[in-house]
């Protein structure tokens, strides 16, 4: 086995060793994860109902101790931390309290039949390859739909997040799942490719880079494996006229600067009609250049670190080469902090060259880019022009308007006068590099799921024994 850390992005520390699986215990883990499928896949609904149900119930009790693990592991300041805990809870107790619903058989119309009905059974033991963004949240939306239904998860999360990871696991037993439905393990991305290949695996989610999302899903589909990515994206915020103007700005800000920036469906392009556009850069110069990045235990502070040193030092390095190279302007901050840690100062880019990598591309970090157009022509057309396809947003007070400039975005998930919207019970994911396939709701349950057929027949067999 060999050893990684848990590396500080808060003050550059490694702290606490743990050891990766080995090939031995990747087989182990198979054998577990498959045995217990067997028995999970024929639990009642209201048993599996009432474990994520008391798994809801136990995140809340562990608010304060969970949101200092990610606080540690990659720098989440704590009021975010809890709040992302919230969703959490929220996406557990929803699946518990809709389980009958989620999984009921969809009955369909047979003149020839006594019943026919689609029903919804488990594939059988699933692999999620889980993001370091939202350690928690990530994990709750592909695990509550799984486990309800009836499938078993091998979890490889972030190699950052081994205290969350296994808070994880720890919490679901304690909620009383039985032993091996939930396995979290220390593995390497190389690892993962084991599991994929082994044919007692049935599907894979991933959530992650392009990179990671093209390799899974490769060795998925070479073995006919089941998957989903969720991978980035670049999401347009669309301003269409300076009804309070100010507010929408704020929103802009706060939702683009969330986990320092490190968010795949954050809104990273502003777009905004010329007649407003010095307003809006005047504002965005002061609110921007007035945040203060901090700890993630700093009462005070504005954002964290990024998740490292490595991940700060990218980000820094991206913005300064785009200004360098003329495809951007930084009007305020992109530098580094000198303090132990993975600091930097929120940035405003401007003057960005829409066809240049820093424009096309996912910025992973605090770093704003403001774009001019002349009319709602153009931001159509600018907001569209990139390979990622997760969401946008459309501001304006003519919500009629906005609405039509909604619908002509290609992305997954188009608002109006809100952006980067999580709940339960709205569907996730994209299109395009953005990946594809849903999560949360009912689409959270079809993705690993079989979609049996059931026909019940019994005139012809009757008549068959009269003669």
């Amino acid at each position: 086995m060999t050893e990684f850390h848990l590396e500080n992005p808060n003050n550059g520390q490694s702290e606490e060793a743990f050891s990766r699986i080995d090939n031995d215990g990747i087989q182990d883990v198979l054998t577990r994860t498959t045995k217990a499928f067997a028995s999970w896949r024929e639990t009642d609904i209201d048993t599996r109902a009432a474990v994520l149900e008391k798994t809801a119930d136990i995140y809340e009790q562990k608010t304060d101790e969970l949101a200092d693990h990610i606080g540690r592991e990659m720098g989440k300041p704590t009021d975010q931390a809890k709040a992302e805990l919230q969703i959490v809870v929220d996406i557990y107790r929803y699946y518990a309290q809709h389980a009958h619903e989620l999984l009921a058989d969809q009955e369909l119309y047979s003149d020839d039949a006594q019943r026919t009905f689609v029903a919804k059974e488990p594939l059988g033991p699933l692999v999620g390859v889980m993001p370091w963004n939202f350690p928690y949240y990530q994990v709750a939306r592909f695990a509550a739909p799984n486990l309800l239904l009836g499938n078993t998860i091998v979890l490889k999360h972030a190699s950052i997040c081994p205290l969350s990871s296994q808070a994880c696991q720890d919490i679901f037993a304690e909620a009383g799942l039985p032993d091996d439905v939930f396995i979290n393990v220390y593995a390497s991305g190389k690892q993962v490719a084991e599991f994929l290949e082994d044919k007692r695996i049935k599907g894979v989610s991933l959530t992650g880079s392009e990179v990671a999302g093209a390799s899974v899903a490769e060795t998925a589909g070479k073995h006919l494996k089941k998957s989903l990515l969720e991978l980035g994206g670049n999401d347009p915020f669309i301003v269409l006229d300076d009804s309070n103007l100010e507010w929408v700005l704020d929103q802009y800000v706060a939702i683009r600067m969330t986990n320092t920036g490190q968010v795949c469906n954050a809104p990273k392009r502003l777009i905004v009609m010329e007649d407003i556009y010095d307003r809006v850069l005047d504002y965005l110069t002061e609110k921007i250049g007035n945040l203060k990045p901090g700890a993630y235990n700093e009462p005070d502070a504005d954002f964290g670190p990024l998740s490292s040193v490595g991940a700060r030092d990218e980000v820094v390095e991206t913005i300064t080469a785009a200004e360098q190279n003329g495809d951007a302007r930084i009007v305020v901050g992109g530098d580094k902090l000198d303090r132990e840690g993975a600091y930097m100062n929120a940035a405003l880019l401007t003057d960005v060259n829409r066809d240049a990598d820093i424009a096309k591309g996912e910025v992973f970090g605090p770093v704003a880019l403001l774009f001019k157009v002349k009319d709602v022509e153009e931001a159509v057309e600018l907001a569209n022009d990139v390979d990622y396809g997760l969401g946008g947003s459309v501001w304006g007070s003519d919500v009629e308007t906005a609405e039509k400039v909604a619908r002509r975005l290609e992305c997954g998930m188009s608002l109006v006068n809100e952006a980067s919207t999580i709940k339960p019970d709205l569907p996730f994911g994209g299109i395009g590099r953005s990946g594809y396939g849903r999560e949360l709701n009912e689409w959270g349950v079809e993705e690993f799921v079989n979609q049996k057929l059931y026909r019940f027949s019994t005139q012809d067999y009757k008549l068959s024994q009269e003669k």
